[in-house]
C-alpha cells in the first residue's frame, strides 16, 4: 500500500529544495512524478522554488474548494487542461508531490489519503505546521491527525538553537496580529525562532536558559 507523507519544518528548513530532490531522484531513474501546489502561494507563481536558486514549474495549481483527486486523477490520465481529452500515451505516476500543504483544506488532505491509499500512488506532502501566531494551520492539523508518516526537517534559530516558530516581520519589526496568511515576500518576511527568541520577540518570558 502507497502511504501519505507529511515533511514538515518551520520557515526555511529547506522544504522546497527537499521536494525539487525528490521529485528529481524519480525522475533520473525514469520514473514520473506530478508536482502541485495550493494557488494562494503566490511567491512563484506557477514555481516551486528553492532558496537555493532551483525551481520547477508545477504541473497543476489547485484552490481551496478543487477537488485535488479529481485534478490528480485527470492529470496522471494525461488528460489536456479545460478538454479532459484523454492522452493514452501517459506513463504511471510514481510519486505525487505537495509543496506548501499547509494550505490545503483538511478535505482535501483526506482527497491526499485516498490517492494514497486507493490509487496507490504516494503522496510526499511538504510544509509548515504553524502560523507566525503558533496556531495550526487546518491542512497541517489534518495531515498529523492521517498522514502514515511525520518527518521534520530541521533548522536553526539565529542564536543557534533548534527553530520550532514562524516569527512574521514587517520591515524589520516582528508583528503578532493579523491575517493567518500573509505570503513571504508579499509586504511581509518570515524568521525561523526557536521558543525561547519568539517569546523575547513577542513580549513573554524568557526561558531562564536563555541569555537576554
Amino acid at each position: 500500500m502507497a502511504k501519505l507523507y507529511f515533511r514538515y519544518g518551520a520557515m526555511n528548513s529547506g522544504k522546497s529544495t527537499a521536494l525539487l530532490q525528490a521529485a528529481y531522484n524519480y525522475e533520473e531513474r525514469g520514473q514520473r512524478v506530478v508536482v502541485a501546489k495550493p494557488r494562494i502561494d503566490t511567491k512563484g507563481a506557477s514555481q516551486i522554488l528553492s532558496r537555493l536558486g532551483v525551481g520547477r514549474q508545477v504541473d497543476f495549481l489547485f484552490d481551496a474548494d478543487d477537488d485535488v483527486r479529481f485534478q490528480f486523477r485527470a492529470y496522471a490520465r494525461g488528460d489536456q487542461p479545460d478538454t479532459l481529452v484523454p492522452h493514452l500515451a501517459a506513463p504511471p505516476v510514481a510519486c505525487f508531490l505537495i509543496d506548501e500543504a499547509q494550505f490545503c483544506t483538511p478535505a482535501q488532505v483526506d482527497q491526499l489519503l485516498k490517492i494514497a491509499v486507493v490509487d496507490e500512488v504516494p503522496v510526499l506532502a511538504y510544509g509548515i505546521r504553524t502560523d507566525f501566531q503558533t496556531r495550526a494551520f487546518p491542512g497541517a492539523q489534518r495531515l498529523l491527525e492521517i498522514a502514515h508518516s511525520l518527518e521534520e526537517l530541521k533548522t536553526i534559530c539565529r542564536c543557534g538553537r533548534k527553530a520550532m516558530f514562524n516569527g512574521r516581520k514587517l520591515g524589520d519589526q516582528f508583528v503578532f496580529a493579523g491575517d493567518q496568511v500573509a505570503i513571504d515576500g508579499v509586504n511581509v518576511t518570515y524568521e525561523s525562532l526557536c521558543g525561547a527568541c519568539y517569546l523575547k520577540e513577542s513580549g513573554g518570558v524568557f526561558l531562564p536558559e536563555h541569555p537576554a
